[in-house]
């Protein structure tokens, strides 16, 4: 069971006012809940660090108005040090998309996530340890709610995953195994 502490609770009021009436697609629910379930997941491997400040805020800057800026003025406001800061900051950065379809409107989604895997490739062990936990959370809804669409997130996620061990080891074992019984599940050649 998630337990925050209460900066992180007043940072992740913050992210869900910003997110603001944002809902999952699947399920209608607020879109926080799977802030919530990320930071969750993170939280039953990783005791330390700032994994779960980075999970709460993994996509605020992708699917939000607030800026790295933004951001780090409301960690400072919140206690945070300038080291906390930059860490969370870096982690944030790394998980926000950059090829986006707004961005680069001549490539097509295969070959955006192509690029973002090549990119992911090259963050943080911090930030691949919140991929890992974003990626079980997607994948059980996908796989629940649009199998079809599932099989495409996971071959994304193939073509990545297993060049982004880094992070911590018992949370990337997790996400493999995911991806095989997906794999199996579905029917899915992914190599």
């Amino acid at each position: 069971m998630l337990e925050l502490t209460e900066r992180q609770w007043s940072l992740f009021d913050f992210v869900k006012e910003m997110h603001g009436e944002q809902k999952r697609k699947y399920t209608g629910a607020p879109y926080y809940t799977h802030l919530l379930s990320v930071a969750d997941r993170v939280e039953q491997y990783v005791h330390q660090g700032y994994e779960t400040e980075i999970a709460l805020c993994h996509d605020l800057i992708e699917d939000t108005e607030c800026s790295l800026a933004d951001l780090s003025a409301k960690l400072m406001s919140l206690g945070y040090s300038i080291t906390e800061d930059e860490v969370i900051l870096a982690g944030v950065d790394d998980l926000t998309d950059k090829y986006t379809h707004l961005k680069y409107p001549s490539l097509n989604r295969a070959q955006r996530k192509e690029l973002e895997g090549v990119r992911i490739m090259a963050s943080r062990p911090i930030a691949q340890t919140v991929k890992y936990a974003d990626i079980i959370d997607n994948m059980l809804s996908l796989t629940e709610h649009d199998p079809g669409f599932a099989r495409v997130y996971a071959r994304e996620v193939d073509g990545y995953l297993w060049k982004i061990n880094q992070g911590n080891q018992q949370l990337y074992a997790a996400c493999c195994q995911l991806l095989m019984e997906v794999k199996w599940k579905l029917g899915v050649d992914l190599n």
